[in-house]
C-alpha cells in the first residue's frame, strides 16, 4: 500500500505523457518556443555545479581530513552550516549585497569616485550567478560523504603510500581520490538533484528552467496535463544522473579487512600553508553561510516584516504544524517499513523499501503535479458521490487543507527517515531478536522494549532531517499549499518577488536558524563516532 501510494505521482505524470486534446497543441507550443531554452539553462546548471561542488567539497574535504591548521576543528562542523541556507534564501541576500544599490558598489563608487558608466560589475542575476548560489549552497553534500570516505577508506593505505615515498598530493591522487570516487560522485548526483529541484533560485534570476516552465504552465496555462508532461522532461533529467551515478561505480568495489579503522595521523601544515589552508575554509564558509547569514540580520534588525507579530506568528506556526507532522508520519512511516524488513524473510519489503526511497531523487515541484492530478480526480469523485446519494457539496476535502500537501512531502522526503532508521537497525545485532523471542516476546513487544530504546537517535536524527528540509521546501508548498495559507518559505519569496528584500529577511532568517541546529548536531555525531573506533 506505501509503495503504491509512493508511486502514484509518477505514474501520474507518465499517463499524461502522451495525452492529446487541448494540451498537445500547448506541448507543442512549448516544443517549438521554450523548450530548448528549458533544456539548455538546465544543462549549463548541472555542468557548472557539478564542477563547483567537487572542486570545493572535495578539496574542503581533504584539507579538514588529513591535516591540521588553525581552525581546523571548528571548521570540522562549520563547513555544513551552508546546507541550512536554501538557496533562494542565497539567491535574496547576494542580489541585494551585489546590485547597484546594494554596499559593494555602493562602495566602490564612494571609494573611487566612480559614476555608473566607469565600471563594469558582474550581474548576479544571471545563469552564471545561480551556477555560483546552488555551488556554495549545495558543496556539503559532496564535503560531508568526501569526509567519511577519506577519514575511513584510506588510513592504513596512505601510511603504506608514505612509507614508499608519495608525498601528500601524490598520495591524494593515487590513493584517496580513486577510493573516495562513489562517495563524491553520491555527492555530486545528491547536489545535482537539488539543482533541478530548485524553483526560487532560478524564478527569481530569471533563468528558465523545467521547474519554472512546469509552474507557468501549471497557474499561466491552467493546464495541468502540459506542467505533467514538463514534469516528465525533468524526470528525465533526474533518471540520466541516477544512471551516471550507477554507471560510474562500474563493478569497483571497496572492503575494510581488518574489521575496524584507526584514525589516519594527520600531516601538521605550518607557515603559508597552514594559513592558507584557513584562509580557504574560511573563505569558503563565509560566502555559503557567515555572509548570507549577516545579511540577513542585518536586514532583518534594520527593517525587517512590517506584519512582523501576529502575521508573522501565523506564518511560523503554518510551518511548523506542517514540519512536526510529516516528520512525525516520516519517521513512524520509516519504522514501519524498515523494521518490517528486518524481521521478514522475503524480499519484497526490501523491494518496498527501495521503491518508497525513490522520491527524494525528484524536484518538489514535480511530486505536487503528480498528487494534484490523482488527488484532484479523488476530491471531484467524492463531491459527485455524496452530491448524488443527496448529501451538500463537501468541498475539496484533500486538496482544500493540508492532508494533499503532508503526501507530497511524505513522498519527497520519506526516505531521510528511512535511511537513518535502516542505519540504526543494521547497529543493532540479531542476537537481540533472538534474546528477546526465547523470553516470549513477539515482535510489537521487541520493537516496543528493545529497537526503539536503542534507535531513539536515529529516530532524532531522521525526524531533524526530514523537519528542516520540510521547512525549506518552496516548489510543492507553493504549488500545493491551502488558499490563504502561507509559510515562512512562501512569505519569504513572495516578498522578495515584489523586491521587498528587507522584508524578506525576516521569514529568511527563521528558515535559517531552524536548521543551523540539527546540522550541527548531525556534523557532531559524526565526528564524535569517527573518534570512538
Amino acid at each position: 500500500m506505501i509503495a503504491v501510494l509512493a508511486a502514484l505521482p509518477f505514474l501520474s505524470i507518465a499517463a499524461n505523457l502522451f495525452a492529446g486534446g487541448d494540451s498537445l497543441d500547448t506541448w507543442n507550443h512549448l516544443a517549438s518556443t521554450v523548450l530548448p531554452t528549458y533544456i539548455a539553462n538546465t544543462l549549463i546548471l548541472c555542468v557548472g555545479v557539478a564542477v563547483g561542488v567537487m572542486l570545493i567539497g572535495v578539496s574542503t574535504a581533504w584539507l579538514v581530513s588529513v591535516h591540521t591548521f588553525p581552525g581546523r576543528r571548528v571548521f570540522e562542523w562549520a563547513l555544513v552550516l551552508p546546507m541550512a541556507v536554501p538557496a533562494y534564501v542565497m539567491a535574496y541576500t547576494y542580489t541585494d549585497f551585489l546590485q547597484f544599490v546594494g554596499p559593494v558598489q555602493t562602495w566602490l563608487r564612494e571609494t573611487f569616485g566612480w559614476q555608473a558608466s566607469d565600471y563594469w560589475f558582474p550581474d548576479v542575476r544571471t545563469i552564471g550567478g545561480a551556477v555560483v548560489v546552488f555551488v556554495f549552497v549545495l558543496y556539503p553534500y559532496v564535503y560531508l560523504l568526501a569526509r567519511a570516505a577519506f577519514l575511513e577508506r584510506a588510513s592504513g593505505m596512505l601510511e603504506v603510500g608514505r612509507s614508499l615515498g608519495l608525498r601528500p598530493w601524490q598520495s591524494f591522487y593515487r590513493i584517496s581520490l580513486p577510493l573516495a570516487r562513489p562517495a563524491i560522485v553520491a555527492g555530486t548526483s545528491l547536489a545535482l538533484m537539488e539543482t533541478l529541484a530548485d524553483y526560487g533560485a532560478v524564478s527569481y534570476f530569471g533563468v528558465p528552467t523545467f521547474t519554472t516552465g512546469i509552474y507557468r504552465a501549471w497557474f499561466s496555462l491552467g493546464d495541468h496535463v502540459a506542467a505533467a508532461q514538463l514534469a516528465t522532461g525533468l524526470l528525465g533529467f533526474v533518471a540520466l544522473i541516477l544512471f551516471a551515478e550507477r554507471f560510474s561505480r562500474g563493478r569497483a568495489r571497496f572492503s575494510t579487512t581488518n574489521g575496524r579503522s584507526h584514525r589516519l595521523s594527520a600531516i601538521a601544515l605550518h607557515g603559508v600553508k597552514a594559513w592558507g589552508a584557513s584562509a580557504f575554509c574560511l573563505l569558503t564558509l563565509a560566502l555559503g553561510f557567515l555572509i548570507p547569514a549577516g545579511l540577513l540580520l542585518r536586514m532583518a534588525l534594520a527593517g525587517g516584516d512590517a506584519q512582523f507579530g501576529v502575521r508573522f506568528l501565523g506564518l511560523a506556526r503554518n510551518s511548523f504544524i506542517l514540519a512536526a507532522v510529516a516528520a512525525v508520519a516520516a519517521v513512524v512511516i520509516a519504522v514501519l517499513l524498515a523494521y518490517t524488513a528486518r524481521m521478514s524473510r522475503r524480499s519484497l519489503p526490501k523491494l518496498v523499501n527501495r521503491m518508497v526511497g525513490l522520491g527524494y531523487a525528484f524536484p518538489g515541484s514535480v511530486i505536487a503535479v503528480g498528487v494534484l492530478i490523482p488527488v484532484t480526480r479523488l476530491d471531484n469523485w467524492l463531491a459527485n458521490t455524496m452530491m448524488a446519494m443527496g448529501l451538500d457539496n463537501p468541498g475539496l476535502l484533500l486538496t482544500g487543507g493540508i492532508s494533499a500537501l503532508i503526501y507530497a512531502y511524505l513522498v519527497r522526503f520519506l526516505t531521510i527517515s528511512l535511511q537513518s532508521v535502516e542505519t540504526g537497525l543494521t547497529k543493532i545485532t540479531s542476537a537481540m531478536d533472538d534474546a528477546a523471542r526465547s523470553l516470549g516476546l513477539g515482535q510489537g513487544e521487541t520493537l516496543r522494549r528493545v529497537h526503539l530504546p536503542l534507535l531513539r537517535g536515529a529516530l532524532l536524527t531522521g525526524g531533524l532531517m526530514v523537519f528542516v528540509d520540510v521547512m525549506k521546501e518552496l516548489p510543492a508548498t507553493l504549488v500545493m499549499r491551502p488558499f490563504n495559507f502561507d509559510t515562512l518559505a512562501t512569505q519569504a519569496f513572495t516578498l522578495a518577488s515584489d523586491e521587498r528584500l528587507a522584508e524578506a529577511s525576516t521569514a529568511a532568517l527563521a528558515i535559517v536558524a531552524v536548521g543551523i541546529l540539527p546540522l550541527i548536531l548531525v556534523s557532531w555525531q559524526m565526528t564524535r563516532s569517527r573518534k570512538a573506533t
